[in-house]
Order: structure tokens, then C-alpha cells, then sequence
């Protein structure tokens, strides 16, 4: 008896006879893993693009073209996992193997991230960043080979495990396998944020980049064991040849021959694929020709995906801009990306229950190519809101000062108001009370400023003092003005993560300690400041103490904000006394702003990538459901590249001209599509091959005719020839 052969049915049985609720056991372990392996991936692109960002200490265009760089590679490794599983090893081995160099890139991702902070280290940035950047990049490598490579493969093997006649079973494994993925990457962008956000380390508490990588590499690790301990339960069919070669070959035959009989004694060809016909069988480049004409049909579609898979880059940058206060949830910035997952699982159903009837019942033929067409103008609507949530940012933002420009504030640490002369300044004198800074920042072009100051109403003192271009500074100003003028060094841009950066300047001719939460007692002295502190959302409150006197100040913090606290003196009304410069105001525009094009790119997502792969399952010929696959997958990473290009090239100075930007070249791309489409023609696959099929069994059976005919005659003269040599033999013996 042949191996899985059920002797009950007298048919092939795929893997064990165990079956639970009528579905073989061992899809219990490809759906785990999935569900894992999907975790896995989209928790740790979540935080990627902050990785880099406040990690790495990119800026915000090496961190996305990094990000798009990586997704890219996700999608053109698919192809290569396909023909490893379909011509050498199998599915099985394919997804075991590159499972495994996944498991080690996620491992290689959450080392990179661990380092230690020391005090000469306060950036944040590691000492040794060519080893973190070089280690995460071999780790994304790895990663972007595994998940692209095992792509194609998971969700086909689960189907080999079924028989042919669980039909019904195995249309509900695909719609729970697909349940899996939105599943997965729901839970992981809410996870993984929150992991993010913790705060570790051992000599200083920083964002834990290495506990949000590590837990998606523990479940790809888990993916991998659970996988492999259903080894034993799976089907696992031979390789049989990759289709994907044969169209390769054919496609290269068709074009060698093609231009080796250039000359006119050759006669035309109706198709250029018809060239082939000298060694390929007629089915096959049939075929082929079907699957050509929806492929001219992808072209343009990669720029729809230029713009969705901005949404883990530019998005989740922006966002870290905005106000996450929801009341009773504070949402991390990279933890709105949860909205598309969620649009998904509740848009999928609606569509197809409610909508699309519906537009059907109007008697409109919203055909799927009409449906992509729609879905890539959502997308090009979702990058218009961007835009204007961009401006709202924009808005909210202090003028800092360009690469010429310097800016100064004051701060009187004295007891008595002064009085200050700045050159270059509408107001002839400027009056700053005591213990106050001035009310804002003022602009200068020249490196050096001659500053008068004087307590009695008259300026006593004149100095000199150098400012740095490009650089905001604070001019701390003694309660005696003889003695030295302190400079310090502000924030010229938006602390990172939606944090508060808070720094203490001492008026007091002794020494404080500060209290910080989250980090080490700093020492300040006697006129002098401390470094920045970042401050997460929410009331935090700092101890003062100076010798044997204490006192706690409490503030509550937005996101995104920047101050600096006077100390004149401590007290029992210290939370009085104490008195502070908002240098850069919180994050005042609402996360809630970026929900609108959420929406818009996910139902994009919908009528576009779901549609679409709906539309290239029903034109693919039966054997090329994968090549189109393929092709499919491949429009996401030339999609990604597009980012690439169009930000390099454009290099627009506002954040809001290159959405707008993005926005206006997918319309442009859509009305091409559209003209497509619209001299498109729907064919039906199988109808065309089992013509092909029938003419070819004609062509056989004329041929077998022929054949018989053939041998009729041969029969028939042989028959006549022995009839004539018996004739002859009778005439010699007579």
C-alpha cells in the first residue's frame, strides 16, 4: 500500500488520520505559528522606525529610508523562498530552515538595542553605535529573509494538509489563517509600544528597545518549536518544479527566437509569445499570455503602496507630535498603528455583507478593477489629511532658529527687577522682574552682541557675549550683575517620543540636590544649571533639598514640552517660588487628527489589496496562481523604493508638501490605471485551458487517425506485396 493512503476510502489521505471537528490536527500547529511568526514581525516593525530615530540617532529621512529599505527586501525574498520550496526542499524544510535564520535575526535585533548609559554619555547615543548599527543591520537582513522567505510557504502547506474533499474545511482555514495575521499584528502593535515605553537599563533608565525586540523574538522562537513539533502530523508533498522557472524560460525562449528570425522570410506571429511554439507546448504560452496581461495591469500599482506602508514611517514619525491623551488611555505613538488592524476586521465584513451588495442592488457594475481603482483614491485622500494635520502641527511649533541664526532669553536671578539692552530690538530697554525670565525668545544674525544690564534704572554693565548659530541660549543674569555672566544651551527641536525635557537653574549661593523621577540625585551648583531630564506624561514630582531644608515641586506634563525651573530659594512655599520658562509649549494638536486617514488608508487597503488579490486569483491560469503571487508581492517592494526616490529627489523643506506630493503623483498613477482597466477584458481561465485542452485531445485523436490510417495502408501493401511474391513463387514452379 502507497504511503497516506487511506484503505477505508481507497484515496490518498493527507498526513495523519487524526481530525478534530473534521479538520486534520496538524493546521492547529500551522495557525499557532502563524499567529506567532506574524506577532513576531509586525511587533518589532512597530517600534522600528523609533529604533533608529531615538536609538540610533538618525534623522527622520534616514529612518524611514532604512524602514522601506527593510520592507522592501520582506517582499522581494518571497520569490526566493518559493523556488527553494517548489524545486529543492519542499515547503516543509523551506519554512523549518528559514524559520530558523528568522529566529536569529530577531535575536541579533534585541541585542543591538542593550547598552548602558554612562554620565559622558547623556545623548542617549551608545558608545560603540558602529557594533549596534552593523548588528541590527545583519539582524533586519536575516529577518527580511526568513519572513519573506517562509511567506508563500506557510499558507500553502497549511492547504496541502487537507484532502480534496474538505473543501468547505479548507476555505475555513484560510479565512482563520487570515483571522491569525490581523490577529497577531493587533496584539503586537499594542504590545510592543507598551514594552517600548518601559523604562530599564542599570546604570540609567531609558527606553527599553531590547525587551520590545526581545518579546517578538521569544515568539518567533516559539513559532519555530511549535511548528517543528508538528512535524510528524504534516502532509508534505515532494517538490514538484517551479512553474515560475518554466515561465522564465519560455518568456526567454520566446524573446531569443524572436529576434533571431528578424528577417522577412519568417512569417509574423500574432502574439510575441508566440515564438515559443517551436519548443513550448501551445497550453503553456496560452497560459502565460493571460498571465502577461494582468501583469502590464500591475504596473502601476506600486504606488499605492508607496503611500499605505508610510503609515509604519512618516505616520508614526508625526504622530510623535501630536497629544495622546484619550482620557482614560495615554496611546504611544507607535501604538496608533493599531487603528489599521482593527479598521481591517471590522471594514472586511461590512464590505462584503453590506456595501458591495448594496451598490449591486443600485444596478452599478462595480467591478474589481473599479474597486482598486477607488481604494488607491481613498489612499490619495488619506495623505490629504495627513497633510492638514501636518499644518495643524507646523502651526504649534516656536520658530527656531535657521543655521544663521541665534536665539537668546533672560533669566534675572536676583532679587531686584533689571533692566536690559539689547541691540537690534524694537523695545529700547527691557524691564525682567525678579527671579523671572523674559517672556520669549529674541532673533539675532551676528555671532557677538553687546548686552547693557543695570538694576537702578540705568545700564551699569556692558559686555560682550558670543552666541552660536543655530542655537537657542539662556543668559542667566546674577543677583550681583558685576559678577560672571552664565550662558546656557536650550532645545532647538521637539523632545523625542513626546516626552518633557525639564532643567533646574540654582539661584541660591549653596548647592541643591534634585530629585528626578526615574533617575540619580543631580547636583547643582550655586548659579550654575543641570542637564535636561526627560519627563513622561503625567504629574511628576521633584525633591529639592539643600543642608538640612527640602521641599517638593509638582507639575503635571503634556507631551512633547520643553522647560526650564528657577530656584530662588527653598521653603515652606516652594511650590510658590519656584518659577519656569515654557520653551517649547506641549503637543497641543490631538492624536485623534490622524484617525480620519486611518480610516481612509484602510478602507483603501480593503478595496484595493483585497480586491486586487481576489481579481489576480480569478484571471491566473489554475498552475500560476503563484506566479501572480509573486508579481503581486513584488509591486509592495518596488512600492517601498518609490519612497526612496520621491523623498531624495523631491526634498521638500515642509513635511506637509511631500504628502501633498505623494497624494497628487497616486491620483496621477490612478487615472493611468484607470484607463487600463477600462480597456481591460475579463477572461475565464479555465473555460480558455479546457479549450486549449480539447483542441490539443483533437490534434491527438487526428493524429492517432492519421496514425491508424498509416498503418492500414502499410497492411494493406504488405498484404499486397505478399500476395504478389506468393504469385510469382506459382509462376517459377510452373
Amino acid at each position: 500500500m502507497a504511503d497516506n493512503e487511506d484503505p477505508k476510502k481507497g484515496k490518498k489521505s493527507r498526513g495523519t488520520d487524526k481530525q478534530v471537528c473534521g479538520y486534520p490536527i496538524s493546521i492547529f500547529f500551522i495557525v499557532v505559528n502563524e499567529f506567532c511568526e506574524r506577532f513576531s514581525y509586525y511587533g518589532m516593525r512597530a517600534v522600528l522606525v523609533l529604533y533608529f530615530k531615538y536609538f540610533l540617532r538618525w534623522d527622520d529621512d534616514m529612518a524611514t529610508s532604512i524602514y522601506h529599505t527593510f520592507v522592501a527586501l520582506c517582499y522581494l525574498t518571497p520569490i526566493l523562498g518559493a523556488i527553494v520550496a517548489d524545486s529543492w526542499l519542499g515547503k516543509f524544510k523551506t519554512i523549518v530552515y528559514l524559520s530558523i535564520v528568522y529566529a536569529i535575526g530577531q535575536v541579533a535585533m534585541a541585542v543591538s538595542a542593550i547598552h548602558d548609559i554612562t554620565d559622558s554619555d547623556r545623548d542617549g547615543t551608545p558608545d560603540n553605535i558602529t557594533l549596534h548599527v552593523v548588528l541590527s543591520m545583519v539582524g533586519l537582513f536575516l529577518i527580511a529573509l526568513g519572513t519573506g522567505g517562509i511567506k508563500p510557504c506557510v499558507a500553502a502547506f497549511g492547504g496541502d494538509q487537507f484532502n480534496d474533499d474538505q473543501e468547505s474545511q479548507r476555505r475555513t482555514f484560510f479565512s482563520v489563517f487570515y483571522l491569525c495575521i490581523n490577529g497577531g499584528s493587533l496584539l503586537s502593535t499594542i504590545i510592543t509600544p507598551i514594552l517600548r515605553a518601559q523604562q530599564c537599563g542599570i546604570y540609567s533608565q531609558q527606553n527599553c528597545y531590547p525587551l520590545a525586540f526581545g518579546v517578538p523574538a521569544a515568539l518567533m522562537l516559539v513559532a519555530l518549536v511549535v511548528f517543528i513539533v508538528g512535524s510528524g502530523m504534516y502532509y508534505k508533498a515532494e517538490p514538484q518544479g517551479n512553474i515560475m522557472m518554466d515561465v522564465c524560460k519560455c518568456i526567454g525562449f520566446a524573446i531569443k527566437n524572436r529576434f533571431r528570425h528578424r528577417s522577412d522570410q519568417y512569417p509574423k506571429r500574432q502574439h510575441w509569445m508566440d515564438w515559443a511554439e517551436e519548443k513550448y507546448d501551445k497550453l503553456l504560452i496560452a497560459q502565460i499570455k493571460m498571465v502577461l496581461k494582468v501583469l502590464f495591469l500591475y504596473i502601476p500599482l506600486p504606488m499605492f503602496w508607496t503611500l499605505f506602508d508610510q503609515k509604519g514611517s512618516r505616520w508614526t514619525l508625526q504622530a510623535t507630535n501630536l497629544d495622546g491623551n484619550f482620557g482614560l488611555l495615554v496611546i504611544q505613538p507607535d501604538q496608533m498603528q493599531t487603528v489599521n488592524p482593527i479598521l481591517i476586521l471590522t471594514l472586511v465584513p461590512i464590505m462584503d455583507s453590506l456595501i458591495y451588495p448594496l451598490i449591486k442592488k443600485c444596478g452599478l457594475n462595480f467591478t474589481p478593477l473599479k474597486r482598486m481603482t477607488v481604494g488607491m483614491l481613498l489612499a490619495a485622500t488619506a495623505f490629504v489629511c495627513a497633510a492638514v494635520v501636518q499644518i495643524q502641527i507646523d502651526n504649534t511649533l516656536p520658530v527656531f532658529p535657521s543655521a544663521s541664526q541665534s536665539q537668546l532669553k533672560l533669566l534675572n536671578m536676583g532679587s531686584k527687577q533689571v533692566t536690559v539692552k539689547l541691540p537690534n530690538n524694537d523695545q529700547p530697554e527691557l524691564l525682567v522682574p525678579a527671579a523671572q525670565f523674559s517672556d520669549n525668545f529674541f532673533t539675532f544674525e551676528a555671532e557677538q552682541i553687546s548686552v547693557s544690564i543695570g538694576q537702578s534704572g540705568s545700564l551699569d554693565v556692558t559686555r560682550s557675549i558670543s552666541l552660536t548659530k543655530g542655537k537657542r541660549q539662556t543668559l542667566l543674569i546674577p543677583s550681583n550683575i558685576s559678577e560672571e555672566w552664565v550662558m546656557t544651551e536650550d532645545l532647538t527641536a521637539k523632545p523625542e517620543e513626546g516626552y518633557n525635557a525639564v532643567r533646574f537653574v540654582n539661584g541660591m549661593t549653596t548647592a541643591v540636590n534634585v530629585s528626578i523621577p526615574g533617575e540619580d540625585v543631580e547636583l547643582i551648583e550655586s548659579f550654575h544649571y543641570s542637564n535636561y531630564s526627560l519627563i513622561k506624561y503625567g504629574k511628576a514630582t521633584f525633591t529639592i533639598r539643600s543642608g538640612s531644608r527640602s521641599c517638593e515641586y509638582s507639575r503635571e506634563f503634556g507631551f512633547g514640552s520643553s522647560y526650564n525651573f528657577f530656584i530662588p530659594n527653598i521653603g515652606p512655599s516652594c511650590q510658590d517660588d519656584i518659577t519656569f520658562a515654557e520653551d517649547i509649549k506641549p503637543n497641543s494638536v490631538h492624536m485623534a487628527l490622524q484617525i480620519p486617514q486611518y480610516f481612509f488608508i484602510t478602507a483603501g487597503e480593503v478595496m484595493f489589496s483585497v480586491t486586487g488579490l481576489e481579481f489576480s486569483y480569478s484571471q491566473a491560469p489554475s498552475n500560476m496562481k503563484s506566479v501572480l503571487q509573486a508579481g503581486w508581492l513584488l509591486t509592495v517592494a518596488v512600492g517601498n523604493f518609490i519612497v526612496l526616490i520621491v523623498a531624495e529627489l523631491a526634498k521638500l523643506p515642509k513635511q506637509w508638501a511631500e504628502y501633498v506630493l505623494f497624494a497628487s503623483l497616486l491620483v496621477a498613477v490612478c487615472i493611468i490605471f484607470s484607463i487600463m482597466a477600462y480597456f481591460y477584458t475579463y477572461i475565464d481561465p479555465t473555460e480558455i485551458e479546457a479549450q486549449f485542452k480539447k483542441k490539443i485531445d483533437e490534434d491527438d485523436e487526428d493524429d492517432r487517425s492519421q496514425i491508424e490510417k498509416s498503418e492500414i495502408e502499410m497492411v494493406k501493401k504488405d498484404s499486397i506485396k505478399c500476395h504478389d511474391e506468393d504469385d510469382a513463387a506459382k509462376q517459377t514452379k510452373m
